[in-house]
């Protein structure tokens, strides 16, 4: 399974707009993805609702993994995105 930890860049934490960024992200990741806090099971990145219920605040860590072929990439976009705190989707996504 592939995996990576990143600290959430967006100051408000994946809340409202950039927890509606990152699951469109996610959604066009290609590859089924899950996100964890360090305490908490891992949920479906593609869902609004349980990306909002996990409560990541902002510099706190979380992490994405997958265990699809060709996650590895999906997870370094989806990781830059969320220790960048991008406030649009880049192009590359």
């Amino acid at each position: 399974m592939a995996e990576r930890r990143v600290n959430v860049g967006w100051a408000e934490g994946l809340h409202a707009r950039p927890a509606s960024i990152f699951v469109r992200a996610a959604t066009a990741a290609g590859v089924p993805v899950t996100i964890a806090k360090a305490d908490g099971n891992p949920v479906n990145a593609a869902s609004m609702l349980a990306v909002l219920g996990l409560g990541a605040q902002g510099g706190e860590e979380i992490t994405l993994a997958s265990d699809a072929e060709g996650a590895d990439a999906a997870l370094d976009r989806l990781a830059k995105l969320v220790a960048d705190g991008l406030e649009e989707l880049p192009e590359t996504v």
